[in-house]
């Protein structure tokens, strides 16, 4: 059992405020939360003053990679990074191998992560052309949704049947998930840059083209579409250009919404301005587009049409990464910098803290109806960060978690750092240590 927690004197962010205060944990929740708790008794007192204390960042999109890939990551090095960068729950995708696709697959998958995974977990179930039983038998309380590869997929995960696509969206026993890039148009794209350029000429400068935008919206609006048609729960992930925007809403309160959106960190940073440097280390799909593409991705962020904010996580060894660029895979490690990747932008004056959390914590704790997480409140579980805003630190090999161990951010320094990371009471982390005598929780879902 956890032990008890009193942090003390903390600007904590929650709630669409900021304010000084305290917060007393005892086991795995948080039982007080005010102000001059000083006179409480606990095992562990932590003078907070002059750091941010938020709830645990929710990450609705990782791949850690178990199992079958676990050359890239896993399941116990991979939710390390999470919890040391202030992530302390993660929905994880069913591309790995085997792909989880069946019932007793997923659970293996379940089963394996209470082992070994230091931050709370959930994992998608996922999608083929010819699972639909499968899917019918997950059970909304304890799995975050269903997964479905519109594009860009590996193995039988691509669905592209019409038919399978309107049974699934008419009957999904909870939310749907969708990677939406058109497969056809795709391939059309990169066949006509091999021909005009040559196969051994394209970098990864060309990947936004062959990636293009009219790709994504193509298979994005078709998504959407369907959802309209049958009433689903659909959430698109990776959101990646300004035209996509045009289909999600901010007129409803997130709780209402049928249609649900997420940007991810890498579209919110980068540019196809950097892959001149970068190269295939951001190569992701969907890629990385114009300048002009992120900014209305991160005002869109800052205006509700875009309701999360995550990561996309996936791993690849630095030996795959530095292959030719159509040989070399998309995906890279981000996990662990994400929390204070946003922070950077709320250095710079682009963003409030209570949009972060909101974005972070709040927001995937309503959008998937996560019990008893992503708020600072009393009676719910005690997934905590402690962050020094004024700590400036520099990402290099040496305090790289990922077992790929590289990232796109090495060599940048970093203005903000988490010191403390608790999962469901336990200090799982502190100041540079992971703890990991108690492992993480499989989330439930009020639904």
């Amino acid at each position: 059992m956890a032990a008890s927690v009193l942090i003390l004197n903390g600007k904590i962010v929650n709630e669409g405020s900021v304010f000084e205060g305290d917060i007393l944990s005892e086991g795995e929740y948080i039982t007080a939360l005010g102000k001059d708790l000083s006179s409480r008794k606990a095992d562990k007192v932590i003078d907070a003053k002059g750091k941010l204390v938020l709830p645990g960042a929710i990450d609705d999109q990782v791949h850690f990679r178990e199992p079958g890939l676990t050359h890239k990551g896993d399941l116990f090095t991979e939710s390390r990074a999470a919890v040391a960068g202030g992530v302390t729950s993660f929905m994880e995708m069913p591309n790995t191998s085997p792909a989880a696709t069946t019932q007793e697959l997923l659970e293996q998958k379940y089963q394996r992560a209470s082992e070994v995974s230091l931050a709370n977990y959930s994992f998608f179930m996922g999608t083929t052309n010819s699972n639909y039983d499968e899917l019918m038998r997950t059970n909304p309380k304890n799995v975050c949704g269903i997964k479905i590869f519109m594009g860009s997929s590996t193995g039988d995960m691509l669905v592209d049947s019409a038919s399978t696509l309107e049974k699934v969206f008419s009957e999904s026993p909870t939310i749907i998930a969708t990677h939406c890039e058109d497969d056809p148009l795709i391939k059309k794209n990169q066949q006509k840059f091999i021909e005009e350029v040559g196969e051994d000429k394209l970098t990864a400068k060309y990947h936004p083209l062959i990636r293009s935008a009219e790709a994504c919206y193509n298979s994005s609006s078709f998504a959407v579409s369907l959802a309209k048609k049958h009433g689903t729960r659909l959430h698109i992930l990776h959101i990646s250009t300004a035209k996509e925007l045009s289909l999600f809403e901010n007129t409803l309160p997130l709780k209402d919404k049928k249609i649900t959106a997420e940007a991810c960190i890498h579209h919110l940073w980068f540019s196809d301005a950097d892959y001149a440097v970068k190269g295939n280390y951001i190569k992701w799909n969907p890629a990385v587009k114009t300048a002009t593409d992120r900014d209305a991705i991160f005002a869109a962020v800052l205006d509700g049409r875009i309701d999360v904010i995550a990561t996309d996580h996936a791993p690849h060894t630095i030996e795959e990464k530095e292959q030719s660029y159509l040989k070399a895979p998309s995906g890279g490690p981000l996990v662990q910098h994400s929390v204070v990747a946003m922070l950077e932008f709320w250095h710079q004056g682009k963003i409030t803290l209570e949009k972060i959390v909101e974005k972070m914590a709040h927001n995937p704790a309503i959008l998937f109806e996560i019990e008893k997480r992503g708020f600072i409140r009393e009676g719910y579980k005690a997934d905590l960060v402690i962050v020094d805003p004024n700590s400036v630190w520099t990402v290099n090999k040496e305090n790289i978690l990922y077992k790929c161990a590289w990232s796109p951010f090495e060599g940048y320094s970093f203005k903000s750092r988490v010191t403390h990371t608790f999962v469901s009471g336990h200090l799982a982390y502190e100041d540079g240590k992971l703890k990991d005598s108690i492992k993480g929780q499989r989330l439930t879902f009020n639904r």
